[in-house]
Order: C-alpha cells, then structure tokens, then sequence
C-alpha cells in the first residue's frame, strides 16, 4: 500500500506524533498532544490518504512541482503539496504496479496487476483534466515499467515475468507502434525501463542479468536491442537513471552495486562504492541537479554519492527499504517513499530527513470514536494500533506489540483507556496519552479475542472469541476477573454491541447466529438465526430494533423483543457486507464490503442515498462520529478515509 489514508464530501493528508511526554494526562483528549506531521490517508469522494510504498518508483512529484502523485490499490492518487487537496484517478480493476508522468507534466500512465493469462491495462491519463484517454491492453499478468519519451511521442512499456515483452505506443494515436521481448533467452527477465532524456527513439530495460539499450526504426516500426556488457557486476537491476545530457545511465543493483553505464558504447565505465557495499541492495537513484547521486537501499540508507566511484558524502537513515526517490522540479528538495507507507522530505543542501506522512501497511480491522468525540479515533490493523487527529489528519499516537495480530478495539466511555483483542488470546489495554500497557488478561479465549466492547459505567468488558464463547470481566484498578461465560455460538464471534443501560446486549457470530443477552442475569433472550455468516450487528437508537448483515449480501431489519424479521433489503449486488454503524439520531445508517463500496441507507425507508467509492480494498468497518461530523471508513488495503 503505498501512501495514505484517505469520502462522503472530505478526504486529506495529514500527520502523527510518535513521541508523547509521560508526564501527559492520562485522558486521550488533551489538546496539547500533536507534535511534528506524520501521516496522511487514503481515497474515496474527496479527499483520502495512504502511500503504496510498496510499488516501485511510485512517490512521483509532478513537474509543475505543486502536486505529487503515488499509487493507492487500484487508484491512483494526486495531491497538491501546499493546500492537501487530493483527487482520484480510477480506471484499474486491480492494484496499480507502476506509475509514470510525461516531462510536460500534461500526461499520466498507470499500469496494473492481473490474474495469470488475462490482460493487465496501461491507462493513459490527462492531468490538467484528470480524465481517462485511452485504455492499453497487449500485457498479460503485470505492468512491470513504464517511461514517456523526452516529448512525450512514445510511451514505453514493460511485462512482468510471465509477460516478458517491452511496447512502443504512440501516445496521440493511442495505439501500439512495436513490440519485443524485453530480455534474451539466455538471461532472466527484465525489470525496469527508462527513457533517454533527449531523444525519443532511445530507451534502456534492465533486469536479471540484461542490460539493454534500444532504438526505435521509425520507418519500418521495429524496435533493435544493444547488449551492454558490465562483466560479472550485471546482478539484479531495480533501478535505473539516465543522464541529463543522455550520455551515461546508472543502475542500481540487489548487490549494492551503482553501475555507470555509457549510453553510446554500451559500456560499464564506473562501479561503486568500492569499500563498503550498500546493505540490503541500491533500491532507487536520483540525479539532482545540484550533481552527485542520491543512493537508497534496502535498510533503509538514503546517501548522497560522488565520484566515479560513488563514494558516500552524506546519509540519513529512514525506517523501512527505500521504494521512491523523487525530486521538486529544480528546487533543493526531494521526496522519498519506503515500504512502510511512509513519505520523506529532504533538502540537498542539510540532507536531513522531515516525515511528512505515514499510513497503515496492513489490513485495518477495526474503528472507533471515544464517547463524545469527533476529533479523534483509534483504528487497529494487523500490525499497530493507532490514535489519530481528524481535523489535520495527524496521527498523535501508535501502539505495537511484535508477532500478534489485533483484531478489535475499544476506547471506554471515560476516554481513559483503550481496550484490544489479539489473536494470542489476550485482551490488552493502554493508556491512551502514551501507549504504556495498563493490564493484559492472558488465556481471554482460546481460539484469540475477536470482537470486544466496553459497558458505558467502565467497569466491565465483554469480549468475544475465535471458540464462540462471549467473556465477561469485571474491571477493578489493579484486577481483571472473569464474571461470566455465555455459550451459545459455535463460530467466531464477529461483533458486540450493548444498549445504553448496560443490560442488555447483543453478539453476531459467523455460525449465522445473532444473539440477545440479559447482561444481569448473564442468559440468552432470544437467538436469531439465518442462512448467512454475521458480520455486523447494530442497536437503533429506540434499542427496540438492530440491524444485521454478512455474507448473504442482505440487511435484516429484526424485532428485540421476539428476534422476528421485520424487513429485509439488499445490502450489496455482488459481496459480503463486512461493517455497519448507525447516527446517533437513528435517521441513517453506513454500510461497506467486499465490493469496495461505502453506503448512506434511509433507515425507515431501507434505501440508499448516497454512494461513496474510493476505497480499492474490502471495507471492514466503519464508524460515525457521535456528533455526525465525519464518518470513517477502514478497509483490507490499509486505507483510512474519512468522509464529510
């Protein structure tokens, strides 16, 4: 995913502290938390935020150097520097591989991953209008590179591994010009491409032990290759960089190596470093107009080198393999983006890195909103548990614990504690100032705490888990004990909801069970059953009624008094619906799945009102703020979008 999170009528980037003095309020709301810009999010309507740092050289800045563009699943992202403003290009029907932007900044071209044996499209974009020229579909699996001629005439494209072919399109024409297997039969396949910056027929492809120079035939419409020979230091190439004056490129390798090869003589003229080896391999190069060559690596290494010899000048250390290097137009500053979603700023002349955004770079599981707050929201994803700033979209804190998976979260009423469940079987809590661990119940559910909730007095939590078993625990100042267990479900319980008096409530299973619970006497009152795996359950505010959906695709209307259906209505044509949530005034409720889709439903009337698309992965939860403010939605990609 690479970088941000991400609409109803709002979407932007924002940032995240990451250091919280201790001697902070324990309350999550003390203004007085936000620290230097992090993070941003993701797309939908308006305006999202998350970086695909995984996709190579996909942090690109325009060459109007007031917006930059990255890629986000299967959309396409551009955002403007100064005012955060971002908009959204989609066409793909699968994840973006690669991104490119034409030197007079007036073109676009994005190509994707595919299934084996189908078609992965290149789409051709016009920027200033931000619409969809033309579709081009000749490669098979994966769009592996692409690269504009110096005028922008051509465009050039690569196949991934089970394409293996390089294209020549005409640009105004639309159309393929020739075609070519990119590497020969003796070497493994090719990686990158890069035109030549000063003439249109000339371009380089690079890859597995291939390093080759080719040149269009205009007259006869065939593309010629050149073998360049770099001895035994050819390797693996990532990278490549060309030349202003097109007389040398550079090319990165998995060894370490930086490789100066002449353009005209197909030649290796220079290697480096020659001491010390780059660690974890040359990830992305740079070529400022300043002079010198920015290096970034797999560890995380970003170096400024000089020399034929490539010698190390300078260097700052970020987190996560440099996936993107990127420069402002001729200013002295540059970008870079690594694999952690995170997006740098640097000058050339301090060379110190400025974390500028930073998003989740994994499935997000679930989303809440502290009791009577619009302005902060808690979100846990695989890897990290994370409070963020919805105004400025600025995370202000990050929770990890290595080698478990949360899969729910919950912030008690009081605002003094998150609560999570983990799949080790623990249900651990934090004080949301600082991220220091309060308590951990070990052994909570055998098969891994999968749905939790807090009753609005604090005082107890109810947990559901991966066995079916729903947990109740009584929550004292330095105990945690176990007040009750309530069998009844056979699968994994997916969601907990409880009414505003704290005595009732309501669980939703993936065995296709809903039940209601007396939470006094600890019993079952009524037990809905269907032909469907539960995934959401939600209370109307009268709590005379919930509201229930899953697999099946449907929204099921049910009475709390006898657990009979009321009404039933078409959640999705295609997919599971996978979260739901409901206003405060009852008026409407929010729904999201598999389809990738976010809905505004009229309660009484059980139609949609609005549809909202910018997600490119499943949608797994989503929350209303409790002023009706914004409204978050969370999905498999790793994407935030915060919606108006």
């Amino acid at each position: 995913m690479y970088f941000f999170l991400l609409n109803f009528a709002l979407l932007d980037l924002g940032s995240i502290s990451t250091i919280v003095p201790k001697s902070m309020a324990n309350s999550l709301w003390d203004t007085k938390w936000f620290l230097q810009p992090l993070n941003c999010w993701q797309p939908a309507d308006l305006s999202p935020v998350s970086l695909a740092g995984h996709v190579p050289c996909g942090l690109i800045c325009h060459p109007d150097r007031e917006h930059i563009l990255y890629p986000l699943g299967c959309t396409v992202v551009i955002q403007h520097l100064d005012t955060k403003k971002q908009s959204f290009l989609h066409g793909h029907a699968d994840n973006v591989s690669c991104v490119v932007v034409s030197r007079d900044g007036m073109y676009v071209a994005s190509g994707q991953v595919t299934c084996i044996g189908f078609k992965a499209d290149v789409i051709l974009w016009d920027f200033p209008k931000q619409e969809l020229l033309a579709r081009l579909s000749l490669h098979e699996g994966k769009v592996e590179g692409l690269s504009f001629s110096p005028r922008g005439i051509y465009l050039v494209s690569l196949g991934g591994q089970d394409d293996g072919r390089v294209m020549v399109w005409d640009v105004s024409k639309r159309e393929a010009v020739c075609g070519s297997p990119a590497s020969p039969r003796s070497a493994g396949n090719a990686n990158v491409v890069m035109c030549s910056s000063c003439r249109d027929e000339v371009f380089v492809t690079a890859g597995n032990f291939t390093i080759r120079v080719w040149e269009l035939d205009t007259a006869t419409k065939t593309i010629h290759p050149s073998e360049c020979y770099a001895g035994q230091l050819r390797g693996i190439t990532v990278c490549v960089q060309m030349t202003d004056d097109d007389g040398d490129f550079h090319l990165g390798t998995t060894s370490g190596d930086v490789l100066k090869v002449n353009t005209s003589s197909k030649v290796l003229t220079a290697c480096g470093p020659q001491k010390k080896k780059l660690s974890m391999g040359v990830t992305a190069l740079l070529l400022p107009k300043t002079g010198g060559l920015i290096v970034g690596t797999g560890e995380g290494t970003v170096a400024l080198c000089t020399g034929s010899d490539c010698q190390v000048k300078k260097r700052m250390r970020v987190e996560g393999a440099v996936t993107s290097l990127t420069c402002r137009g001729r200013d002295d500053q540059f970008f870079l983006g690594t694999n952690k979603g995170q997006m740098h700023r640097s000058a050339y002349a301090t060379f110190k890195e400025e974390l500028v955004a930073v998003c989740h770079t994994e499935a997000v599981n679930d989303i809440v909103f502290p009791e009577g707050h619009s302005d902060l929201f808690v979100t846990c994803s695989t890897n990290d548990i994370r409070v963020w700033y919805t105004p400025e979209r600025l995370e202000r804190l990050r929770i990890t614990v290595p080698n478990v998976t949360r899969h729910a979260v919950e912030v008690t009423r009081d605002g003094m504690v998150i609560v999570s469940a983990w799949n080790d079987g623990k249900i651990r809590a934090f004080v949301p100032a600082t991220g220091e661990p309060m308590y951990e119940i070990n052994n909570a559910h055998n098969l891994g705490v999968t749905a939790i909730a807090a009753t609005s007095d604090c005082k107890q939590i109810i947990s559901g888990g991966g066995d079916g078993q729903v947990r109740i625990w009584n929550i004292g100042e330095k105990t945690q004990k176990l007040r009750g267990v309530l069998k009844e479900h056979r699968g994994a319980v997916s969601c907990i909801k409880t009414n505003k008096n704290d005595k009732e409530g309501v669980t939703a299973s993936l065995d296709g069970t809903c039940v209601i619970w007396d939470l006094e006497r600890y019993v079952r009152k009524q037990t809905i059953l269907d032909n469907t795996l539960f995934k959401c359950v939600c209370y109307h505010r009268g709590e005379y009624q919930i509201i229930t959906s899953g697999t099946d695709r449907k929204i099921v209307y049910w009475e709390v008094l006898d657990g009979s259906a009321i009404r039933e209505v078409q959640g999705s044509l295609s997919s599971s619906i996978n979260g739901m949530d409901i206003t405060s005034d009852g008026a409407s409720f929010v729904t999201g799945g598999d389809d990738h889709l976010v809905e505004l439903w009229d309660y009484k009337e059980g139609t949609v009102t609005h549809v909202g698309v910018g997600h490119s992965g499943n949608v797994t939860r989503l929350k209303i703020c409790h002023a009706n403010k914004y409204m978050v939605s969370v999905s498999a990609d790793g994407a935030v979008l915060i919606w108006k």
